[in-house]
């Protein structure tokens, strides 16, 4: 027999007054918060979605000074949008950001639906960030509840499930719509975010300066709030070793680029992968060369190693340089490869680890180590 639903917990009628008068008081000064431009507060909710606000403002800056509007946005080619959106992780929502503004454009002339059910028709857009433009860019009567949102509400409710469930989220989300203001709900949702990144913070949160620890369960009944929700044990980030080469043809480098779906997609970077067990760096690095691109290379010099850490792995590159050997160069010219002169490939979107290897190409540039004749002899130090 299935447990009978838990009741959401009622919240006092005051709550979303005193919470309002707060934010007004308190709230930073961010850039999506200029206006209720539709745009900018889509672009915004979809670049928060997987980075904090500190990390998401340089970002958001660049990317509207880059796309202005939705026109702007969909006139655009992939790689440009993936090279103003680099560095701000998980490329996916810069593709869906760039086919929905392309959707709008072809369908409706630019012009944002402003209802959650035709927000979510979207490509990239789901409950979370259709609630959230619809109310705060059109003042639609709705709960949206991200990271933070949850976090808040479930202090309030001491909220014991977890807060990822459906079935949890949906209890917060109606515990908060009996106290969402009918007048702005855009600016109660605002707010709850607000309160989350700044006194309501997973660890430590500063409850003697919160505008609702009258009506929070957890602040009253618990000795340490912080203990809910209930943290997920993180497993440990895997480790990956790779190996890549800049191969060199003329003055050019080899750049390819990787599928449009996946880890890291669209991104360009040089040829390479994995190491396997019992193999060389540079076994490696001569064996990806040949499986990807049929290609053999001469005068191998070792670059370096760069790391990077990735939001679900670590990646170990091993870098060299080499030289093209044979006359097949143009074979190597895909719709997905190309030849490209240094300052080209500074131009391409790449991910972070490729732009540490592009550093250390450059520095070998410099000091000659990647000169023409100068091959991998034992006793060369790493970059």
């Amino acid at each position: 027999m299935r447990p009978a639903p838990v009741a959401p917990t009622a919240l006092p009628r005051n709550v979303g007054p005193a919470l309002v008068r707060w934010y007004r008081r308190h709230r930073r000064p961010l850039p999506w918060r200029t206006d209720r431009d539709p745009y900018r507060v889509w672009v915004a909710e979809v670049l928060l979605q997987q980075t904090r606000v500190a990390q998401a403002t340089p970002y958001f800056e660049r990317f509207v000074r880059a796309f202005p509007n939705v026109h702007a946005l969909a006139r655009a080619p992939a790689d440009r949008v993936l090279k103003v959106w680099q560095g701000a992780g998980y490329y996916a929502r810069a593709h869906r950001l760039h086919d929905a503004a392309r959707k709008l454009v072809r369908e409706r002339r630019g012009r944002f639906p402003t209802t959650v059910t035709e927000l979510e028709t979207l490509p990239g857009v789901g409950p979370y960030t259709a609630r959230a433009v619809a109310a705060i860019a059109f003042g639609r009567p709705s709960v949206a509840l991200e990271a933070n949102g949850r976090r808040v509400a479930a202090r309030w409710t001491r909220e014991e499930g977890d807060v990822r469930a459906p079935a949890v989220q949906q209890r917060l989300e109606r515990t908060l719509a009996g106290v969402l203001p009918r007048s702005d709900p855009g600016m109660f949702n605002e707010a709850v975010m607000e309160l989350g990144e700044t006194l309501c913070r997973p660890a430590r949160p500063r409850c003697p300066e919160c505008p609702v620890a009258f009506a929070c369960r957890a602040y009253r009944e618990l000795d340490d709030p912080g203990t809910i929700p209930a943290r997920a044990v993180r497993a440990r980030r895997p480790r990956v070793r790779a190996a890549v080469v800049v191969l060199s043809h003329r003055g050019r480098w080899l750049a390819q680029r990787r599928s449009t779906s996946g880890l890291l997609p669209g991104l360009w970077e040089f040829p390479g992968g994995r190491i396997e067990r019992g193999e060389s760096p540079e076994d490696a690095a001569r064996r990806e060369l040949r499986e990807e691109t049929g290609l053999s290379a001469g005068r191998w010099v070792r670059l370096g190693t760069v790391r990077h850490a990735y939001s679900h792995f670590s990646v170990e590159l091993h870098a060299f340089a080499a030289q093209l050997t044979g006359a097949r160069a143009r074979g190597t010219l895909r719709g997905h490869r190309r030849w490209v002169t240094p300052a080209e490939f500074r131009r391409l979107p790449v991910p972070k680890a490729t732009e540490k290897v592009l550093a250390l190409a450059r520095v070998a540039a410099m000091s000659g180590r990647a000169s023409r004749g100068s091959g991998s002899r034992p006793g060369r130090t790493p970059a």
